[in-house]
């Protein structure tokens, strides 16, 4: 995870702000160090995005310099919720999700015992004082960074572009090697996947520009990486359909369990099967938004089909 530090005049604004841990809090003074400032010299943070790697030690640097902590509102609110401050409140809306899903109470359990050091991390987690709106143009040490809103990985997730630089601050939407998760959106109504396709197209007109992802390595080329992702995206879609025609009336848990991952699914556990699960909820969800799948009736749990012709 890569924190990124903008200095100028004595005074830092910092792009993201890492895991909260000791060592990651001695990795960023670190860093500061290094560019001669310190966490008292952090004027505000930057959040990408709502995820716990992304905000962690954003709480400890506002207590250490009383910094301004800025996010987009849809991730804001999120941070907000009880469902992800409250732990008891967390756990039953998390395991529901997963029932939803199609997990037996034993993987509920098995996820969420692993889960377990989440709710206090969320508890601690600093709340938004900024709000982030799409087009904004915020004044940062030595630049002027433009905010380019990208749900997807999350409801609120933003790029940041220094246009004058030619420099785009990614988050985990464009990453250079790995496609990031998609989670569903647990509103029926809303296309997580669709948002996400749609977003990569709004990046990808910086196709000059270096780009500075959270995760991984700097790189050239958003559009030519943001058409990688999207091809990716296709061809699992194409792979869902064909899960869908061979097990019609399968949970998104069981089409998770035919797909192709990066190692075999028997070894997938914890945070890491959900969010697998999760995300092929995603594809199936778009799927059906595309009208390519449907939800069959008759069952608590959403079981897909391929639509029948005509129907």
């Amino acid at each position: 995870m890569t924190v990124y530090a903008l200095v100028a005049g004595g005074e830092v604004v910092l792009i993201d702000a890492g895991w909260e841990s000791e060592q990651g809090w001695q990795a960023l003074l670190s860093g500061l160090g290094a560019l001669g400032a310190g966490a008292g010299d952090v004027s505000g943070v930057l959040a990408t995005h709502n995820h716990l790697d992304h905000i962690g030690l954003a709480r400890r640097i506002i207590e250490e310099s009383g910094a301004w902590f800025g996010m987009h509102p849809a991730d804001a609110e999120h941070i907000e919720a009880p469902h992800y401050r409250k732990p008891e409140v967390a756990r039953r809306v998390e395991s529901e999700w997963m029932r939803h899903l199609g997990a037996t109470p034993d993987q509920v359990t098995r996820v969420m015992d692993a889960r377990e050091s989440t709710w206090g991390r969320r508890q601690r987690a600093a709340r938004a004082d900024r709000y982030v709106a799409h087009s904004e143009v915020l004044a940062v040490p030595g630049r002027q960074l433009r905010a380019v809103h990208v749900p997807g990985h999350t409801p609120g997730q933003v790029c940041f572009v220094d246009d004058a630089a030619g420099l785009l601050f990614a988050g985990d939407h464009l990453l250079p090697r790995i496609s990031p998760n998609v989670p569903a959106d647990r509103r029926p109504e809303q296309d997580a996947l669709g948002d996400y396709l749609d977003s990569l197209q709004r990046v990808s007109l910086d196709a000059d520009y270096e780009v500075l992802p959270a995760h991984e390595w700097r790189f050239r080329g958003a559009a030519e990486r943001a058409a990688e992702i999207t091809a990716h995206h296709q061809g699992r879609l194409a792979e869902v359909v064909c899960a869908l025609r061979m097990s019609p009336g399968a949970t998104a848990w069981d089409i998770a369990a035919k797909l192709t991952w990066s190692r075999p699914w028997e070894q997938y556990g914890g945070y890491v099967l959900f969010s697998a699960v999760n995300e092929t909820m995603a594809h199936l969800m778009h799927l059906v938004h595309r009208g390519t799948a449907v939800v069959l009736e008759g069952s608590r749990t959403p079981r897909f089909a391929v639509r029948r012709a005509g129907g």
